[in-house]
Parts: structure tokens; C-alpha cells; sequence
């Protein structure tokens, strides 16, 4: 059954000029462990999310993927979010739990207790942002194995 219940730094996206189809974003750099957890992640992820098609990300796609147009993004191996403390009030999806930023209008959307942080920028515009966050979740669930009980 697929549910949701609402309980970084913000990735800059940019179109590339004249390539309306690439999404220029920072490329993640992960410990090994983590790396290993998000090559599987990102070898499932889907051809399209929300109705969008995957775009091309550049300068380096290992560990960050992007679909549609604004784009919603999608990086693995992401440093532990600044804002993530004990009585963070996250969002769980199909059993993963999210920190949601900023706390009012999220766009930026972390995937905590889990091997890798997985970071994923969903615009205002793809409303509810759950939907985009459900099939992520499974993969994340499938992929990337949980931390022990109680660590974020």
C-alpha cells in the first residue's frame, strides 16, 4: 500500500542556455558505502517521474538524476542535512522518512536513516509532492539499506 503522512543546502538548478533539456546541479560526493547503495539506487530509477521525462544532468550524472521541465532533481550521497536534529519534524513515505525544507513550503526533500542521504528537489509546481516521493521511496527501501533503529 502506498501512503504518505506528514509528520542541506539547497541544490541550485539551472537550465543550461540553449539546451532547454539539461539540468546543470552540484554532483555529490559519497563515502564508499554510500556510493555502493546509490549506484544501485540510481540504476532503478525510473525513465519518467510525476508525468516528466528524465532530462540529462550535467557535469556528472553518477550520483544525481532529473526529469521534466522545471526540473525535479534527485542527487544521492548528499551530506547530512544542517537542519536534521532529533525533534525534526519529518514527513514518511512508504516507511522513509524525509526532512522537509523549509519548514513552511518545502521544495528540498532529504531521505534520512538510511546508508546515503538522498536529496530531491521538487518544485512547487508538482503538487502533492508525495507523489514524487513514493516511488523514490521504494527504491530507496529496495536499494539503500536502513540505519539502526533511532539514527537519523
Amino acid at each position: 500500500m502506498r501512503r504518505a503522512a506528514t509528520g542541506g543546502a539547497l541544490v541550485g538548478l539551472m537550465l543550461l542556455a540553449g539546451c532547454s533539456s539539461d539540468v546543470e546541479m552540484p554532483a555529490p560526493a559519497p563515502g564508499d558505502q554510500a556510493a555502493e547503495s546509490c549506484r544501485a539506487l540510481m540504476a532503478g530509477l525510473p525513465d519518467s517521474l510525476y508525468g516528466q521525462e528524465r532530462v540529462t544532468v550535467r557535469p556528472d550524472p553518477e550520483f544525481a538524476a532529473a526529469w521534466g521541465s522545471p526540473a525535479i532533481a534527485l542527487r544521492c550521497g548528499v551530506q547530512r542535512p544542517e537542519g536534521l536534529r532529533p525533534d525534526s519534524q519529518l514527513t514518511v513515505v512508504n516507511d522513509v522518512a524525509w526532512l522537509p525544507q523549509p519548514t513552511d513550503r518545502p521544495t528540498l526533500y532529504t531521505a534520512v536513516g538510511h546508508q546515503a542521504y538522498v536529496e530531491m528537489t521538487i518544485p512547487p509546481s508538482y503538487s502533492p509532492p508525495a507523489d514524487a516521493l513514493i516511488e523514490i521511496s521504494d527504491l530507496i527501501t529496495e536499494n539503500v539499506p536502513a540505519l539502526p533503529a533511532g539514527e537519523l
